[in-house]
């Protein structure tokens, strides 16, 4: 990382780090999955935490964090696949793409209607474990976390009815760690200089040389990771001083609220991901983020509405 001075004596930051941490061949240890790991055991000892204040069974957390892991996972990598890698084949260039993941250039014929969009990933389903390729979504690591959450609660937490769990119950106690796994996989994309923003004559821009921009853009990954310091920090205290889960879902949507509103907010600075987003009014980002955004509304309210739990 390099600073220098450019017009008008504004501050820009030269952001030329290695996404590689450390080299081990062709490959090695990278910022992203470092980080990513780091972020989910730290979440695993909030967990501990909280689990163990409320008195309950010492092999949930061991149980939970295996779910979420898997959930977690499973649903940022389809996420991605399924919400993010539509690809239109006639646009030029594309005919190299399509040869390398082995899709065919031709538009498809549904009922008549035209599609020039294909997705290598329903073609070749196996693609699917090549995560090393790049790929996870958030939106799509939310909905396997509740999906995890939800299995999680019917196939274990429940044969223990005494303890009156639910799938907000979980994601109640769950989301003040998320936040802290969240913080460090922005700074996982800020490491491997990806999904920044437009351009910005701010003083605090950053030109990501490795991506091969030369002027400034927002560091919008650094503006994610102080709203989820924020959500971290708000729910942290709901729970903690606040006795917020005696109310239940009211902590799952702040969350969402802090999160998700701030997410649909920042897309607009944003560049989009990919190109079937371009021209038009919402990316993809917005629009899976606006359902997060209601229910969180929805949660705040019918938490306030039901007396609080003993």
């Amino acid at each position: 990382m390099i600073l220098s001075t450019v017009n008008c004596q504004l501050l820009t930051v030269i952001w030329d780090v290695d996404p590689i941490l450390v080299h081990i061949g062709d490959g090695g240890i990278r910022w992203y999955g470092l980080l990513w790991a780091i972020g989910i055991y730290l979440c695993y000892l909030i967990q501990v935490k909280i689990y163990k204040n409320e008195n309950c069974p010492a092999d949930w957390t061991d149980k939970l964090f295996m779910w979420m892991v898997i959930g977690l996972i499973i649903g940022a990598r389809v996420g991605h696949c399924w919400f993010y890698e539509w690809h239109d084949v006639t646009l030029p260039g594309m005919k190299a793409y399509c040869q390398y993941m082995g899709i065919s250039t031709d538009p498809v014929q549904i009922f008549g209607w035209t599609i020039n969009y294909r997705n290598p990933y329903i073609e070749h389903p196996l693609r699917l474990l090549k995560i090393w390729e790049g790929g996870l979504a958030s939106h799509g690591g939310a909905i396997g976390l509740l999906t995890a959450a939800w299995l999680l609660n019917k196939k274990v937490f429940s044969k223990q009815p005494e303890y009156h769990t639910s799938l907000l119950w979980i994601m109640d106690r769950l989301v003040v760690g998320v936040c802290v796994t969240a913080t460090l996989i922005r700074l996982g994309n800020l490491m491997n200089s990806e999904i920044y923003g437009t351009p910005t004559d701010l003083p605090w821009g950053f030109v990501f040389v490795r991506d091969g921009q030369t002027v400034a853009c927002h560091p919008t990954q650094i503006y994610e990771m102080l709203y989820c310091i924020v959500a971290f920090v708000v729910t942290w205290l709901m729970y903690w001083k606040g006795k917020a889960y005696k109310r239940e879902g009211l902590l799952l949507g702040v969350f969402l609220e802090i999160i998700f509103f701030t997410r649909f907010m920042l897309e607009f600075i944003k560049n989009d991901q990919e190109l079937f987003e371009a021209g038009h009014l919402l990316n993809m980002g917005q629009w899976l983020s606006l359902p997060f955004v209601i229910w969180g509304i929805y949660l705040i309210v019918r938490a306030y509405k039901r007396p609080a739990l003993d």
